[in-house]
Parts: C-alpha cells; structure tokens; sequence
C-alpha cells in the first residue's frame, strides 16, 4: 500500500512538470557544439535532483573547458522537458562533441557513474 501511494506521488508530480510554464523555448546550442555535453533536466526541489546538484557542481568545475555540464529545472520551464522527451526527474542525457546522444539515464546518478561517460566520451576521437 504505501509503495502504491509513493508510486501515486511521483506520478503526480511528474504531472506538475508537464504542466505548461513559461513560454521561452529550450536553449539553444544544447548540445554545445564540438563539445562533450552532461544535460540534467530536474527541478530544484525534486529530492534526488538536490541529491544530484553538488555532484553537477563539482562535475561543472572539474571538467571546466573539458565538457559543459547543463542544469535546466523543468518545473520552472517545460520545453526542454518536451524537447529532450523526458519521462521522469532527474535525467541525465550524455552527448558526445558531434551532438549525437549516446547515453540517457533517470533517476539519481553518483559521481563515478557520470565520470565514467565522460571520460569515455573525452577519450573518442
């Protein structure tokens, strides 16, 4: 039962965010051109997207002129939710330097994980 009400929970919220919002398009140049790019959609008082928002920070700045590592919070703006074809929060969409998507993932994602992919990703030719 309580497993259901969670299930409930998250459905409803993943309501709200596709509610309309503001009326900006997704931002241009995601991917960024000729760059290796980390793009989390999530919202800023989603429980696993404040669990994600160090790790990102610390990710931004390790990887400062290496990769971009993008933020967008789709409860205060849906249309990159929409662009990006997101099913949940967080996601985190890996784009290799063509701007080719070549990793999707939902939900929590630790430090090491991402590392990985973006390092794998820095390494291709």
């Amino acid at each position: 039962m309580r497993q259901n009400i969670i299930y409930l929970f998250v459905i409803a919220l993943l309501s709200f965010s596709l509610l309309p919002g503001p009326t900006t398009a997704a931002p241009d140049g995601i991917p960024v051109k000729d760059t290796v790019t980390l793009l989390d959609l999530g919202a800023r008082s989603c429980i696993p997207c404040k669990m994600m928002a160090p790790i990102l920070e610390e990710l931004e700045k390790e990887y400062q002129g290496k990769a971009a590592v993008i933020f967008i919070d789709v409860w205060k703006d849906s249309e990159p939710g929409k662009r990006f074809k997101i099913q949940g929060i967080p996601t985190q969409i890996f784009f290799d330097k063509t701007g080719k998507e070549t990793f999707r993932h939902f939900g929590f994602f630790d430090k090491k994980s991402i590392k990985e992919i973006l390092d794998k990703l820095l390494a291709e030719k």
